[in-house]
């Protein structure tokens, strides 16, 4: 309850949320069931890329990130291209505006500070950079929690990158080649700490008793083109991890395996359809997940997971299944090694099918083992991340309460701003 005096905490959640992938959603949804627990008096909403999915699954209200619809299709014809800039003028103002609003603005997770996937700078990379600039000139917290980092060659996304990282209030890291990456960006980050993804903190499905038989294997697979540094060769590396995922499926087939195609966005469907049509047998099948909860519910019941996907990963170390990884990035190495599964790693950009199955085979002998090892190491990220929540809650909500009185609204925005400038003097 609030009295009279008081009004509530005002919290934002800023991402590509409700846009079809289901990690940026499963980030949201473990830093919304942090402020249920903790903060239950907060006023939340989000600015976000899909803000009618978020509105419609988590029950907040939501503003779109864009006021350009088409921001992030290809403009060629002028009258497209002029939309866009205008558009990068009007966002600025509409983010201030709406960053202005609120006490607190979180980014929950997500690969916010990386360009391992293709990216444009004046895409996200500039949407990041006018959300903590306006926090910082407006006095509103801007905290990136436990977000994922990794170097950027193309110096516009490099610049707004790191200028977006010196301005935010907190900065936490999902892993530490994450922190590494953005000291090697030039961000001071000697008060900056280091914890597990926020998926890791979401509830866990009840994992099925492994059969006496071979069982299901689910494969997540992903439409990979390399990354940012890959464009010239996107086409050779997309038929090759392609192909090397076909090969292998067949032979799980040919074996007598159930195959279940997972995903982990909507543009992972044609993929989907490929392997289908290239592998015509009742054995594979296809589900649809629309959640991390599906996917976790999918790796639960399955013997062994093979996938690309940083957070089918995830889901399949949470439910304490043997996976195997395809990994196009650091980010993926670095979990695999954190979760004692370094040994069960393949190159999403060299795909060599007999290599994948010789890797697969190897994991299915130390089941049981891994199993094990990974019921251990989840424990351990459950008590890093109730960590990460209660540095969050001492960093950047008020300290004596959960609401704030609105005769200290000027003090506290000039203890915000103070804040900053000690953090990190740009």
């Amino acid at each position: 309850m609030t009295s009279a005096d008081e009004t509530p905490v005002r919290v934002g959640v800023f991402g590509l949320l409700g846009s079809g992938n289901l990690g940026n959603d499963g980030s949201l949804e473990a830093v919304l069931g942090y402020l249920r627990a903790e903060h239950p008096d907060a006023v939340v909403d989000a600015l976000c890329g899909g803000p009618e999915a978020v509105t419609a699954r988590f029950g907040i209200p939501a503003t779109r990130l864009h006021w350009n619809r088409a921001e992030y299709r290809t403009a060629s014809r002028a009258g497209a291209i002029a939309a866009k800039g205008l558009g990068k003028l009007v966002d600025a103002v509409r983010t201030a505006a709406w960053v202005r609003r609120h006490d607190v603005v979180i980014v929950p997770g997500m690969g916010v500070l990386e360009a391992t996937l293709p990216l444009r700078p004046w895409g996200f990379p500039y949407a990041l950079f006018l959300l903590c600039a306006s926090g910082r000139l407006l006095g509103t917290w801007v905290a990136l929690v436990s977000v994922g980092a990794a170097e950027i060659r193309n110096r516009p996304t490099r610049a707004l990158v790191r200028w977006s990282a010196r301005l935010a209030a907190y900065r936490s890291y999902r892993d530490a080649q994450s922190r590494d990456a953005m000291r090697a960006m030039g961000v001071n980050t000697a008060r900056d700490e280091v914890y597990p993804d926020l998926a890791f903190s979401l509830p866990t499905p009840q994992a099925s008793t492994p059969a006496d038989s071979p069982g299901t294997v689910c494969v997540g697979v992903m439409d990979f083109h390399g990354g940012n540094d890959d464009r010239a060769r996107a086409g050779e590396i997309h038929r090759r991890y392609l192909d090397g995922t076909i090969r292998f499926v067949r032979t799980l087939v040919e074996e007598g395996r159930p195959v279940r195609l997972l995903t982990g966005d909507q543009c992972d469907a044609p993929v989907v359809a490929a392997i289908l049509d290239a592998v015509d047998s009742p054995l594979v099948t296809a589900a649809e997940p629309t959640s991390l909860a599906d996917l976790m519910n999918e790796m639960a019941a399955a013997d062994t997971v093979v996938a690309i996907r940083y957070h089918n990963l995830i889901c399949a170390l949470k439910t304490g299944t043997p996976v195997l990884a395809l990994c196009y990035a650091a980010k993926s190495d670095a979990l695999m090694t954190q979760m004692g599964l370094g040994a069960y790693r393949h190159p999403a950009r060299e795909v060599d099918a007999d290599r994948l199955l010789e890797q697969f085979r190897a994991l299915e002998k130390r089941s049981a083992e891994l199993r094990q090892t990974l019921t251990e190491r989840n424990l351990a990220a459950a008590r890093q991340l109730a960590h990460q929540f209660a540095a969050l809650t001492a960093a950047v909500f008020p300290a004596t309460d959960r609401t704030r009185t609105r005769t200290h609204t000027h003090t506290h925005t000039h203890t915000h701003t103070h804040t900053h400038a000690r953090q990190e003097s740009p």
